[in-house]
């Protein structure tokens, strides 16, 4: 998957774009809770755990949502 590029709404919960890339380039699972987004749950460097929610682009992937993970999307 190319580098994404990171909308400034995902910044809305605080999570900063380095912890958003590395969940991005290490998720440990996916969800897809609607047809046009992904949600890419993986962890920032400290081991917590995030939803990086994502949309393809014709540009690349567009990562739209950023925060810890939410129960209903634990496995």
């Amino acid at each position: 998957m190319s580098e994404p590029f990171i909308a400034p709404s995902a910044r809305k919960h605080g999570v900063s774009n380095e912890a958003i890339r590395h969940a991005f380039d290490n998720p440990a699972y996916t969800v897809s809770p609607r047809d046009d987004l992904t949600l890419l749950v993986g962890t920032d460097h400290a081991g917590n755990f995030l939803e990086v929610g994502v949309v393809d682009t014709d540009e690349g992937p567009l990562v739209v949502h950023a925060m810890p993970l939410r129960t209903k999307y634990q496995r």
